[in-house]
């Protein structure tokens, strides 16, 4: 059963979701096509690759604050 009212309102998501306009192109032709599968495995790719930009961000903003903290310690090499 399909949620989603229109076409446009699964392109909308998907721009949502940060997908490329060729991601967005073959997944359109694979939902017009009835291969929910293959844009399945599509996501779950694009998914993977939006949790790995998480992590990173995380791991630069621990840089920041363990920077910060140094800072205010007064742990610095130059004084």
């Amino acid at each position: 059963m399909n949620v989603y009212k229109s076409e446009k309102d699964i392109i909308q998501n998907l721009k949502d979701a940060g997908c490329s306009e060729t991601q967005i192109q073959e997944i359109m032709k694979l939902y017009k096509e009835g291969k929910i599968d293959k844009i399945n495995f599509i996501m779950e790719k694009h998914r993977n690759n939006v949790l790995n930009d998480v992590h990173k961000c995380e791991k630069q903003i621990d840089c920041i604050d363990y920077f910060i903290y140094q800072m205010k310690r007064g742990d610095t090499n130059e004084k």
